[in-house]
Order: C-alpha cells, then sequence, then structure tokens
C-alpha cells in the first residue's frame, strides 16, 4: 500500500511578500517538523498572518518556495486553517460539522457520530442543535476547532484565535489546542499574548517588520533572547 502523504515538514525557503514596493515578508527560511505547537509572535504589522497565509497556500509568495512533505502542490489536504473571526454557516452548530464532513468526503453514514465526538470535544455536545450565529464568540472559535479538526489535520494554523476572548472562553480554546498538539497534530499559531504563549509554545517565531527575528526554544526565547527587539518585546516595549 502507499503510505499516506505527508504535510511535515513544512519548509520556507527565502520567502518573500511583496505589495507595490512594501515588503509584506522579507526572505523567511524556516523548517516545522512534528512536535509542541510553535507560536509565532511580533507587534501588529509584522507578518504574522501572512505567514501562516503562506504556511497554509492561501497565499502565493512573490518570491522563494514553500514545500509541504517535500512538495509544493498547494491543496490543503492535510492542513487546516483557523481564522480569528471565525465564518459560521447559517445552520445549526451541528450543521456546521457536518457540511465540513461532506465536502471532505467523508462516509455519510458515519457523520453523525463523527460530528457527535467533535461537539463533545469541544464541549458544545448540549449546544449541537443551536444555530451556530447565535453561539457565544467563545462558543463559535470552539465550533470552528471542531470544523477544523473534522478533517484530522497534520498541521493546524490558527491566526490569534483568542484574540477578541475573555479569560474563560480563552482558556477552553487553549485546551482544545492543546489537546489536538497531544494527539500529534502540529499547530502553528499566531498570538498577540506572551502569558499564552508561555502556557502553549514549544518554540517561538519571532516576526519584525516582516522578518523572522528569531526562532528558538519556548524557555530560550524568555530567558536568552538574541536579539534587542526580542528583548524589547518581552520587556513590553514598544517595537518599531
Amino acid at each position: 500500500m502507499r503510505a499516506a502523504l505527508s504535510d511535515l515538514p513544512l519548509v520556507l525557503d527565502r520567502v518573500s511578500l511583496r505589495a507595490g514596493a512594501t515588503a509584506i515578508l522579507d526572505r523567511v527560511s524556516l523548517t516545522l517538523g512534528p512536535g509542541a505547537p510553535t507560536l509565532v509572535v511580533g507587534p501588529n504589522g509584522s507578518g504574522k498572518t501572512s505567514l501562516l497565509r503562506i504556511c497554509m497556500g492561501l497565499t502565493a509568495p512573490t518570491e522563494g518556495t514553500v514545500r509541504w512533505g517535500g512538495r509544493s502542490e498547494t491543496r490543503p489536504t492535510r492542513r487546516a486553517f483557523l481564522f480569528q473571526e471565525p465564518v459560521m454557516l447559517r445552520r445549526s452548530a451541528a450543521a456546521n460539522i457536518a457540511y465540513g464532513l461532506a465536502q471532505a468526503g467523508y462516509p455519510r453514514e458515519r457523520r453523525a457520530a463523527r460530528v457527535e465526538e467533535l461537539l463533545d470535544r469541544v464541549g458544545l455536545l448540549d449546544l449541537a442543535g443551536r444555530p451556530a450565529r447565535r453561539l457565544s464568540g467563545g462558543e463559535q472559535q470552539r465550533l470552528a476547532l471542531a470544523r477544523a479538526l473534522a478533517r484530522e489535520p497534520e498541521i493546524l494554523l490558527l491566526d490569534e484565535p483568542t484574540a477578541s476572548l475573555d479569560p474563560a472562553a480563552t482558556r477552553h480554546v487553549e485546551e482544545i489546542v492543546l489537546m489536538a498538539a497531544r494527539s500529534g497534530t502540529k499547530i502553528v499559531m499566531a498570538s498577540h499574548d506572551l502569558g499564552q504563549v508561555r502556557r502553549l509554545a514549544g518554540d517561538v517565531l519571532f516576526m519584525v517588520r516582516g522578518r523572522l527575528c528569531e526562532q528558538a526554544d519556548a524557555a530560550d526565547f524568555f530567558d536568552r533572547p538574541t536579539t534587542p527587539e526580542a528583548a524589547a518585546f518581552i520587556r513590553g516595549d514598544l517595537v518599531l
């Protein structure tokens, strides 16, 4: 039997993204393999979202190459992306997940059980029949996570998924993210919250003005930053 294709390692080689004369990403090179969550941090406008979109294959780089498991195809068969503001279909919570499963070609006779399993996993089983757009912000983000996890992605990219959530909702989302990581999904997540980075990160990518300024284990990043920009960012200073 042919082995299942893998999207890991995810390799960016001198990737740049430009809009006219503006460099959104500037010659970014990195390699991400299986393991603990990778957190992407940096000041606003540093290129975090653009980096995630390129890692997903949603945006093509102006220069450089991106490879998933040695392949350059952009069709995201083993990847999922969670936006900061989730888009809910005009149907129930359960039907939102069922739609995603149907689009992925999941067997019809197994969908109901899979929907129930995923709703239970994110703590929304009691709200299965509620219209998704009537859920709270935190509940919608958990539902979006369940929908993203429905395809059992190898890589899950998240763009500041807790930015607008209160502490209790943030904790629920973080628990789901860690559960997915423990099950073998590679998490690559942008965050503006250094406390969250300390709680979740195995390693950190620090972006400034479109450049990858540092890549380090989380402990080394916080305790032994190697650039003045990273040291200033950790102190809470403005990094321009």
